[in-house]
């Protein structure tokens, strides 16, 4: 050891000080080599997230033009019941608002939390420069509804900045008068209901994917190579087409009087009055998607089934082994991080469509992709986030359990 020790370089320098500079020097190489990767990573994908999920926890639409009022909740307990310092210090906000022209903006952050109070903001502001006290008295007069006490609780919910109210919308509940959390009625429910037809039709158009994908792979990937060339251009012609132009196509074909119903009629198979519907619903969601979903599932398969030796195959059998046995014993195990890889690319994929379902989808396809994307255009991006947050969240929750029954060292995607 001492005489390793003394060990130099030609230049006198110790050779394991010599060896420590030399790493970092490479170290330091490859950290300046991936900072551009690093940097796009971070505007285009963390920043952005990062931006999301904040999002879903902050508006400050009523907090910020509402600032009397949200000084008296906070210095009031929940619970407490407003009184002629409460309806005094509304009434300023009121006028405030009005002057600034921001009841909408505030009466839209507390309509997220309770329908139908926009307006009450809109209608009460315009009459509020006119009022004075007692001001509960002025405030009755110009709308009843300022007795309710959900509508405190609402405002109560909506004073503070950050705020969990789109996480509470998102799950179906709302607040009670009490301000504790209730479940909205049986009509309104949507969100949850969309989030479980979601995961399960992408769950079904995934399993089917993988039902048609793995018989192909298998074909590719025993054919001779020239064979194979052939039909592997045949897969991958998809991507050379528009996503919007096969959408559209499977628009002509599956429609009531396109060209499969039509075929169906000229060959007997159905009555010119019974054609089959087979868009604007879930059975159109369902083969459009997988149809355009399927090359995920065959490409991942191909890459693992094309390295498994046909020697295997030829030995169990040799060592009586049914086909079956051969298949399920040998071959199918080897094939598992293919069809991992496949089903988590396709399924991932399938929950965030929005394009096909929207086309081909109707009122009865839709996906909580296509609320999401409703939220954002049109209606509450902090809900939109919220939304978007839950979604990645149940992604990332199956993801975990694939590691964990799986392992995420076995995925292969090529």
């Amino acid at each position: 050891m001492a005489d390793s020790a003394l060990l130099t370089t030609a230049d006198g320098r110790p050779l394991a000080q010599a060896l420590a500079e030399a790493q970092g020097r490479a170290r330091r190489r490859a950290f300046w080599l991936v900072v551009p990767l690093l940097l796009f990573v971070l505007v285009s994908f963390i920043l952005p997230i990062g931006q999301m999920l904040h999002r879903s926890v902050h508006h400050d639409g009523f907090s910020a033009n509402a600032p009397a009022v949200s000084a008296w909740f906070a210095a009031n307990p929940p619970g407490t019941q407003p009184d002629e310092a409460a309806f005094a210090a509304l009434a300023q906000d009121l006028r405030a608002m009005q002057a600034n022209r921001t009841a909408g903006e505030a009466g839209t952050r507390v309509n997220y939390v309770l329908p139908e109070s926009r307006s009450l903001f809109t209608k009460t502001a315009r009459s509020a420069k006119d009022m004075t006290p007692p001001f509960k008295a002025a405030l009755l007069a110009a709308d009843p509804k300022w007795d309710d006490p959900r509508v405190w609780a609402a405002m109560r919910s909506s004073s503070s900045a950050y705020t969990a109210d789109f996480y509470m919308v998102a799950l179906d509940f709302e607040r009670g008068p009490d301000g504790s959390l209730e479940r909205v009625p049986e009509n309104r429910q949507i969100y949850v209901y969309l989030f479980v037809k979601t995961f399960v039709l992408s769950g079904l158009i995934t399993l089917i994917c993988l039902l048609i994908g793995f018989p192909v792979a298998h074909l590719l990937a025993t054919l001779p190579m020239a064979r194979a060339n052939l039909l592997m251009i045949l897969v991958l012609l998809p991507f050379w087409t528009s996503l919007l132009v096969r959408t559209t196509s499977w628009m002509a074909l599956l429609q009531g009087e396109g060209v499969i119903n039509d075929l169906l009629v000229w060959i007997g198979v159905i009555a010119g009055d019974g054609r089959l519907r087979m868009i604007n619903n879930q059975t159109g969601t369902i083969i459009v998607m997988t149809h355009i979903l399927l090359p995920f599932m065959i490409l991942p398969l191909y890459s693992v089934m094309r390295v498994i030796p046909p020697s295997y195959a030829r030995a169990a059998r040799s060592l009586g082994a049914t086909s079956w046995t051969t298949f399920r014993r040998v071959y199918l195990p080897q094939t598992l991080p293919g069809i991992g890889a496949g089903s988590l690319l396709v399924f991932i994929l399938a929950v965030g469509y929005y394009i096909t379902p929207a086309l081909v989808g109707g009122a009865d396809g839709q996906l909580i992709s296509n609320l999401i994307d409703f939220h954002m255009d049109k209606s509450n991006w902090s809900l939109a986030a919220a939304l978007s947050a839950m979604l990645l969240v149940g992604v990332l929750i199956l993801y975990w359990l694939y590691e964990r029954l799986v392992g995420i060292d076995r995925l292969k995607l090529g």
